[in-house]
């Protein structure tokens, strides 16, 4: 088999093959037209942040709306420092200013479709993680006007993986369906994973890879990433996300 066959092969498997089952998912389960009036309640998952007196960071996922949510997920952050009375949740969002502050309860559903947990941490860990996550909000450089693309990026989840990675403590990779988490959102084709433990090549959002011991190994064409999951093992597919292990514990605490 010659090497031009092996790659259209292999894009096929782990890419055409992938979107073209989310794409009949979705066909199944979507949430229909009518995103306006949809369901953006809390899930429940964070009690009243007066019953929590300790430092929280939470970070989310959820489908984007209508049809999008075939493709990508929509990635947010919560924050609550020691003592404070109440959640600081941060979207990136297309209208108005691009950081959205408290636009959506903490734990909601992102129109409709019920968020997924991808870290937590509490307590002392939260607490030394949250100065410097909000001086990465503070700092960040795509917060203008007209500054927010959806593809490839700067997007919600660029804007998260940015603020992750002032935290590589944390360790943890956004989902592969996460588009524009791989979009260079410091200017560098060449750098540093957010988790610490590898490199990510990325030519402006459109292709990349990316090897690291948190995240894996990743390759991104068209914003659509594909690859394994080394640590905790596991497909990563475009559309489908992980299949295997689930990615980070739920909760860190101390």
């Amino acid at each position: 088999m010659s090497v031009l066959k092996l790659a259209l092969l292999l894009f096929a498997l782990f890419f055409l093959l992938p979107l073209g089952i989310a794409t009949l998912l979705y066909q199944r389960t979507g949430i229909g037209a009518d995103w306006w009036s949809a369901d953006r309640s809390s899930i429940g998952h964070l009690p009243p942040a007066t019953q929590t007196p300790g430092a929280v960071v939470r970070v989310f996922a959820a489908p984007t709306v209508r049809w999008r949510g075939i493709f990508a997920v929509h990635c947010w952050i919560v924050l609550k420092p020691a003592g404070a009375a109440a959640y600081t949740r941060y979207d990136y969002t297309a209208w108005g200013d691009p950081i959205r502050v408290n636009g959506f309860a903490p734990d909601g559903r992102w129109f409709g479709r019920n968020p997924e947990l991808i870290f937590a941490a509490e307590g002392a860990t939260a607490a030394a993680m949250i100065p410097r996550m909000q001086a990465a909000i503070e700092g960040y450089t795509w917060r203008r006007r007209g500054d927010y693309r959806a593809w490839p990026g700067p997007n919600s989840n660029t804007f998260v993986a940015a603020v992750l990675a002032a935290v590589p403590e944390a360790a943890v990779s956004l989902p592969p369906t996460a588009i524009g988490k791989d979009y260079p959102h410091d200017g560098r084709w060449l750098r540093r994973t957010p988790s610490g433990t590898g490199l990510a090549i990325s030519l402006g959002g459109y292709a990349g890879l990316t090897l690291g011991w948190v995240e894996g190994i990743e390759v991104n064409l068209l914003g659509a990433v594909a690859g394994f999951d080394l640590r905790r093992p596991a497909l990563k597919l475009p559309g489908l996300g992980r299949l295997g292990m689930p990615g980070m514990p739920a909760t860190v605490a101390s």
